[in-house]
């Protein structure tokens, strides 16, 4: 049973199912495995409330009952989600003691699907970096290299999941948030289409807020594709309290991977990629076309430079809802003085932050038209393989990014992934590949709206043709 911590979730659920091992059982081994670490990335925990879900759990199996889809399986959860009766900070100072009376949304959700809450995972201040570092608890280190960054702002959940801590986690993703530290941590993780899980509850915007960014998604991570297949189900299934009355019932790929058209936009001049990246993206093209996969390279269906052009000037809108008026008035003073500089990021960044409602709404019809493209683009293929990230994971509190000796600009990091956040696509990374130096390496697969399945889907093939990571 002490292995049973290692398999990824779906495993661990059938040795519930079978009584190979209690909810109460399993969720003792998580959390002398999470006693063990010194990686902080569990930063909150109630035992007893865990101990009680999972004694009510097995409780249910031993009546014959049917529980849900996550039935007595302990997760965690990353701190920017409100969760009742737990302590919920954003890693932020001013929330230290904030305890919610209300589960988010989307952790309502995996509670009405029978999930095990163990605690809760680090993230900077309000999600608002690309290091998992905060004033509060500290830094999170990397499982792989404790010298290396875990990304942000899900870098608790991405090296909690990797360290065995947990089998899955709920992280958020804005701006390549959850997608980075999975890359960077070596697991799973999925930006679910845009809407399909609800972002109330979400910090930032402020506890108690019922409206969120038009950009921000919930989405699981995990060791295996069929682990966040099951995540994605209790995810998408309302609970009882929302009184919707619709269910979502997403397509599946309804061919094997041999018989699949694959567009890989590997490089772009516009954020390079190292050489190890490089090759990875190679070995998996290679692989694929060994399997009989039909494999095309592409340029995406979108200059690069205009998409994230677009995505930082609606970016910047989201983030203004709750400035102070003070605030808000000085920085349209500064941006009134710089309206002259057309180059600058400052003026650029103040431009984007005071844009007036027309400015906004002629972007808004741009991203749409952009989201037309996107949609022909999957008429020609079913999925596009891009880099998840330029490098592998950066050194800790670095504020610079190097690729192969050229140094860029640090938030390139999250410009692969930036491709589809103002979209709203569905976006999965997939680890491949591990360096020279042990560190991994994803990439990431795209489709079109409600193909998270497919992603899935393609993501399991994938696991079948390559090494195994562990």
């Amino acid at each position: 049973m002490t292995d049973l911590t290692r398999q990824p979730a779906h495993i661990q659920l059938r040795a519930l199912d079978r009584r190979e091992i209690s909810s109460r059982e399993l969720l003792d081994l998580h959390l002398a495995r999470i006693d063990a670490t010194t990686l902080n990335a569990v930063i909150t925990r109630d035992d007893d409330a865990a101990r009680q879900a999972a004694h009510t759990a097995d409780e249910r199996r031993a009546r014959g009952e049917v529980g849900g889809v996550l039935d007595g399986l302990p997760i965690t959860i990353k701190d920017s989600f409100e969760t009742a009766g737990l302590r919920t900070t954003s890693g932020a100072e001013e929330l230290a003691d904030h305890v919610p009376d209300q589960d988010a949304d989307a952790v309502a959700r995996l509670r009405h699907q029978d999930a095990v809450i163990m605690g809760k995972t680090n993230t900077p201040a309000y999600c608002q970096d690309l290091h998992t570092d905060n004033a509060l608890f500290g830094r999170t280190l990397n499982p792989h290299d404790a010298a290396r960054t875990t990304g942000g702002s899900s870098g608790g959940p991405a090296a909690a999941v990797a360290a065995h801590l947990t089998p899955a986690d709920l992280g958020s993703d804005l701006a390549g948030s959850l997608r980075l530290p999975a890359h960077y941590c070596g697991v799973y993780g999925l930006r679910p289409t845009q809407g399909l899980v609800p972002a109330r509850g979400h910090v930032p915007r402020p506890p108690g807020w019922l409206t969120s960014s038009d950009m921000v998604t919930p989405g699981p991570l995990a060791r295996h594709p069929r682990d966040l297949d099951l995540l994605l189900a209790a995810l998408t299934t309302p609970a009882p309290a929302e009184g919707t009355p619709w269910r979502v019932d997403l397509p599946t790929v309804g061919k094997s991977i041999e018989q699949l058209s694959i567009a890989i936009w590997s490089e772009d001049p516009n954020c390079p990629v190292d050489q190890e990246t490089s090759q990875a993206l190679v070995t998996l093209e290679e692989t694929l076309n060994a399997a009989g996969a039909l494999v095309r390279h592409t340029h995406g269906p979108t200059g690069f430079a205009d998409s994230t052009r677009l995505f930082e000037q609606l970016l910047h809108a989201t983030a203004t809802a709750t400035t102070n008026d003070e605030t808000a008035a000085a920085e349209l003073a500064a941006a009134r003085q710089l309206q002259d500089d057309e180059t600058s990021s400052r003026a650029i960044f103040l431009r984007h932050r005071t844009q007036t409602h027309r400015s906004w709404l002629r972007a808004n019809e741009e991203r749409a038209r952009l989201r037309s493209d996107w949609q022909y683009f999957f008429t020609q293929h079913d999925v596009l393989v891009t880099p998840a990230a330029p490098t592998p994971a950066i050194p800790a509190g670095s504020r610079t990014l190097t690729v192969d000796g050229q140094e860029r600009s640090f938030f390139d990091q999250t410009s692969w992934a930036n491709l589809t956040s103002h979209i709203g696509l569905p976006s999965l990374v997939v680890p491949v590949a591990t360096t020279t130096q042990g560190l991994p390496i994803g990439v990431q697969i795209v489709g079109r709206p409600y193909a998270d399945r497919v992603l899935l889907a393609v993501a399991d093939g994938l696991a079948s043709l390559l090494p195994a990571s562990e």
